[in-house]
């Protein structure tokens, strides 16, 4: 018993340690502003992967469109992936010369053999895009009005072979929702202080922009493309290998990308059940190394909770140790976040959150490595 209670406590200060880390390279990170007079010169093309989004595909486009950016510079590319709806119909709708609409079913022979069709919608977006920049983001997302001049001023002064930037949630209506958000907050600030540092490669696939030729350098999604997800992390990871240091994370918190929480508790399973089972393919061992400690560490509070009516007066305070040292280290860190992010209304629902979060990451490390099944897009995906 001993034991296991200095392991419990060795996992607590690792948490801290963990958590710190986080914090200090997230605040280290420059907060990039567009440079005055700035003349963009770097031809862009956007690239949108869609299947049945018919109830997004249309403001996300506009918000695009409405962007301040040369027109002449950039290009729209929407690749529709067997939409069962009229998404195309609705993208055609806006008749603009530089949105286009490609039928991914007009580019792949055999379905069957095909393991991750955002992939392959992606990679046949870039093989035919002009731009010499590749922007990514999602059917479901709305940029912000210079998303394209933060993006791009970006890149050509820093020259980074791949960027990442902010992504947040939305217009929450419930509890669980707005949990979402603040989970999602600081995953930011871990995408963030991971690219920073050095240390941890994460992103997300709604708010990317990497060069044409590194992609071909690294020779695309080949290698990864038996995966079904990973089209943006296991990508970064090839591109962070490659190009040692030209990998960079965008900190400002108008150049974030929006989209929408999972409304209820099975659509969420779905999304970090996918999340989730690209883990075992990540190429650098110490992410999984610091996912593994966060893991465990939360795996303990919960046993010590199961294990408190049965050794109460060893266990009792332990736990409450645990509880308290999460709980301060975590308000610690999301709160200077959601201030950057200017989301300070979430912090709220910070207390039940603890709770929620706690049972997160404990189920969901559980099942990201035994369920290899699950459902995208009304697709059964293994």
């Amino acid at each position: 018993m001993q034991q296991y209670i200095y392991i419990s406590l060795f996992l607590s200060l690792t948490y801290v340690f963990i958590i710190l880390r986080y914090f200090i390279n997230w605040k280290s990170i420059p907060a990039w502003e567009i440079p005055p007079n700035f003349s963009p010169q770097t031809k862009v093309t956007i690239i949108i992967p869609a299947r049945n989004e018919s109830a997004y595909i249309q403001t996300c486009i506009q918000s695009i469109l409405d962007q301040k950016y040369p027109t002449q510079l950039f290009e729209i590319l929407v690749i529709d992936d067997h939409s069962e709806d009229n998404t195309t119909e609705l993208v055609r709708q806006f008749q603009a010369p530089n949105t286009h609409v490609l039928l991914l079913n007009k580019f792949i022979s055999n379905r069957k053999e095909l393991q991750s069709f955002k992939k392959k919608a992606i990679e046949i977006g870039i093989k035919n895009s002009k731009g010499d920049l590749i922007i990514s983001t999602d059917a479901d997302c709305i940029v912000p009005p210079n998303w394209l001049h933060y993006l791009v001023s970006f890149y050509e002064k820093e020259q980074y072979k791949f960027i990442a930037a902010p992504v947040n949630f939305h217009k929450e209506i419930s509890l669980f929702e707005k949990f979402q958000s603040l989970d999602f907050i600081g995953m930011m600030g871990v995408t963030g202080a991971g690219i920073y540092g050095r240390f941890m490669n994460m992103c997300n696939g709604a708010n990317l922009a990497y060069e044409k030729r590194a992609f071909y350098a690294v020779e695309g999604f080949n290698g990864i493309d038996k995966i079904a997800s990973g089209d943006d992390m296991l990508l970064l990871q090839k591109m962070a290998k490659h190009f040692p240091n030209q990998v960079g994370f965008l900190k400002n918190k108008n150049a974030t990308v929006l989209t929408n929480a999972k409304p209820d508790l099975k659509s969420f399973y779905q999304q970090r059940i996918r999340w989730a089972s690209k883990s075992g393919n990540y190429q650098e061992l110490q992410i999984l190394f610091i996912l593994a400690l966060v893991f465990f560490f939360c795996l303990s509070i919960v046993f010590n909770l199961i294990l408190l009516p049965f050794f109460f007066t060893k266990i009792g305070w332990v736990f409450l140790t645990q509880l308290f040292i999460k709980t301060i280290i975590d308000f610690f860190y999301l709160n200077h976040l959601t201030s950057f992010f200017q989301r300070k209304d979430l912090m709220k629902i910070f207390f039940p959150a603890q709770v929620f979060h706690i049972l997160y990451i404990f189920v969901f490390g559980l099942l990201g490595n035994l369920v290899k099944e699950y459902s995208w897009k009304g697709r059964k995906v293994k």
